[in-house]
């Protein structure tokens, strides 16, 4: 029997040592940061700036260390009944030649415990929802935030909203996305995403059809992620929710007007599979069950600045200070790990008055493991997505070659292109232990020498 991962219960501190949360935004990284505060005992609100909490998104893949972070925070029967469990993973050239596969169970058993799963983000965002509410987390939406102010000792901060609206808090985590604007706040200068010259058409289609189609059929019968690879282009598939939709991702470059102020615009069906035409003749045929489609812009966070205020409360995290390319399947990853880091760190807090100066030069503490823990391996993410968009959209040639004739090999080598058996990159990514991280950065943070003698 594969070993559990260890639920976390939820812990209970007086009021007295107990920090007043605010996360701003309630996508998964504010969902998760939530979720993992309150299970640290402290109390938390969630503002979120939309009118209402809405199930949104296609498909999502939840690689071995995200579902450590999901399992941990009990949330393995929630999921489980909107799980699809893929059994390969196949990277497959443009023209429909097999490339290579990856044996999702074999490779699961490198990480005993973990699983691969694909989910509706919708569905996932759900349970994320209900977890945090029956944890006692509180969410205000219609809550544009446009300011956080830190007191000037330093041990509080609000939030202010567009509508002048204003919230009290021992810390504010900043959550509030790619194209979110308190991370310029916080350094008080400007910093917009960086573009990446690719776009994202994604699609969710019905079954029904692909059922009839015996060259589609195979997709929706048998739990697979598809990956194929062409000249500036690549497209990614799976079903979701027990076969009733096929997501489909189509990563192609960029042609919104640069002076577009929207990230996401309505795309044209037609000029979508212009793109794509000369490539298999099965996305060809998925791409005819498409009626209508939106594109989205990529746009990337290196995070290379400090995410921290220096009073110990004001935190940026998730894609506001580190979006990736999804071409690692790893952003939703590294916004749960955020979220757990954290947790963990104000888990550690003692439990003295949160107005003493003990408690205070600890809480700075935390927030410089969590960040110890969280910028390198999410610049390392961010880095290895823009190396995956390189190796991904190779035109034929010589390069292309040698990328597919390394995906072939036994062991494969470091660098290849499928990256979760990448024996430099798959242990580190997958194998993540947020506990253990903080272990580790806990007495090395910087400034920690004085503080741990505090402790």
């Amino acid at each position: 029997m594969a070993p559990r991962i260890h639920v976390m219960q939820q812990q209970t501190r007086a009021k007295s040592c107990q920090l007043r949360i605010l996360v701003v935004g309630a996508g998964l990284a504010g969902l998760g940061c939530a979720i993992s505060c309150a299970l640290a005992g402290h109390t938390v609100e969630i503002l979120e700036s939309a009118s209402e909490i809405k199930e949104v998104g296609a498909g999502i893949q939840v690689l071995p260390n995200s579902s450590r972070v999901l399992q941990h925070w009990g949330l393995e029967e929630a999921l489980t009944p909107h799980m699809t469990i893929p059994s390969v993973c196949n990277f497959i050239g443009w023209k429909g030649n097999k490339i290579s596969h990856l044996n999702f169970h074999e490779s699961e058993k490198n990480y005993p415990g973990t699983w691969y799963r694909d989910f509706h983000r919708a569905d996932l965002q759900r349970c994320l929802v209900q977890r945090a509410l029956d944890l006692g987390v509180k969410m205000t939406c219609s809550a544009r935030i446009v300011e956080v102010r830190v007191s000037e000792d330093g041990a509080t901060a609000s939030a202010v909203a567009a509508d002048g609206r204003k919230w009290e808090s021992d810390l504010v985590v900043g959550a509030d996305g790619v194209f979110g604007r308190l991370t310029e706040a916080l350094l008080g200068r400007s910093d917009p995403p960086v573009k990446t010259g690719d776009l994202a058409y994604r699609l969710l289609l019905s079954t029904d059809a692909m059922r009839k189609d015996p060259e589609l059929a195979p997709f929706v019968n048998h739990p697979q992620v598809n990956y194929w690879l062409g000249p500036d282009a690549h497209a990614v598939n799976y079903v979701l929710r027990g076969g009733d939709l096929f997501n489909m991702v189509l990563l192609v470059p960029d042609d919104i007007p640069e002076d577009s102020l929207a990230s996401t615009i309505d795309g044209n069906v037609e000029e979508m599979c212009a793109l794509f035409e000369g490539w298999d003749p099965r996305i060809q045929k998925l791409l005819k069950l498409c009626q209508s489609v939106q594109k989205w812009r990529l746009c990337i966070r290196f995070g290379d600045y400090d995410w921290t205020h220096p009073s110990g409360a004001w935190v940026m995290i998730g894609d506001a200070v580190h979006a990736t390319l999804p071409y690692l399947a790893s952003g939703a990853g590294m916004a749960f790990e955020d979220g757990a880091v954290l947790g963990e760190c104000l888990s550690r807090l003692p439990h003295v008055s949160k107005d003493s100066p003990e408690f205070l030069e600890a809480k700075k503490h935390a927030l410089a493991v969590f960040q110890e823990c969280r910028k390198q391996r999410t610049k390392m993410v961010v880095e290895r997505g823009n190396i995956q968009q390189y190796l991904y959209h190779l035109r034929d040639g010589p390069e292309q070659e040698e990328r597919d004739r390394k995906m072939q090999m036994v062991p494969t080598p470091e660098g290849e292109a499928l990256a979760w058996r990448d024996p430099g990159l798959a242990p580190k990514l997958l194998g993540y232990d947020h506990i253990a991280d903080v272990d580790r950065c806990w007495g090395t943070a910087h400034g920690s020498d004085n503080i741990e003698s505090r402790l």
